[in-house]
Order: structure tokens, then sequence, then C-alpha cells
């Protein structure tokens, strides 16, 4: 089992290696301070010491969780994506939707600083 984040990529496939680190890089351009640590033995970025994202490589697709109530734009922006009501599901094969991984993002830090 990995006991960093930098462990858990090397131990991925190339491919999939690349996917994750995209999602990283998101992550860390929307909130610079983010911490990461291995939590439920996946990567998990957290905010204040306090776990704000986990995400996972699968066969198929890269897990992000959890997946927040949104607005209904976001929702439905996030709708093909959805595997379980708080799920974010990116599979292997489309291209990797940065954009709205940044989105989902940013409402997760808004809720926390919030209070939410």
């Amino acid at each position: 089992m990995a006991g960093t984040v930098d462990e858990y990529l090397a131990a991925l496939p190339a491919d999939v290696r690349v996917r994750l680190q995209d999602v990283r890089r998101v992550v860390h351009e929307v909130v610079p301070d983010v911490g990461e640590t291995i939590s439920y033995a996946m990567p998990t970025f957290t905010l204040d010491d306090q776990p704000l994202l986990h995400v996972a490589a699968w066969k198929q697709h890269i897990g992000v969780y959890p997946l927040p109530v949104l607005d209904p734009e976001l929702d439905a922006a996030v709708a093909p994506y959805r595997g379980t009501k708080d799920t974010l599901k990116l599979p292997h094969a489309k291209p990797l939707p940065c954009e709205l991984v940044a989105e989902v993002v940013r409402v997760l830090v808004d809720r926390r600083r919030t209070g939410e």
C-alpha cells in the first residue's frame, strides 16, 4: 500500500498516472495551500488538516469523492460523469474535464470556508 501520493502515482500505469497527475495539478491550481496524504488507501487532498477530496484510479476511470450538492447548472454539467450520488467518475476513454473538476473543487472549498 502506498504511503504517499507520489508512491500511489508511481504504482499506476503510465497513461492513468498522467491523468491522475492532471487531476492533482487542477486541485493545486484551485487550492494552492492544499495538503496531501493517503487516506482510505487513496490520495486525499486536505484543507486546514481536514480531508477535502479523495481521488482513486480504477481500471476504467478515476473516481473523485465526495461530490457535493451542486447548483442546477453545474449539476447538469456533472451529470454525464456522475457515478453515484456523491462520486465523480472520469472515464479513461474520455478527455479529462479539467475545468469541471476545478469547478467541483471550488464548490468544496467554498462550502468548507463558509461552514456548509
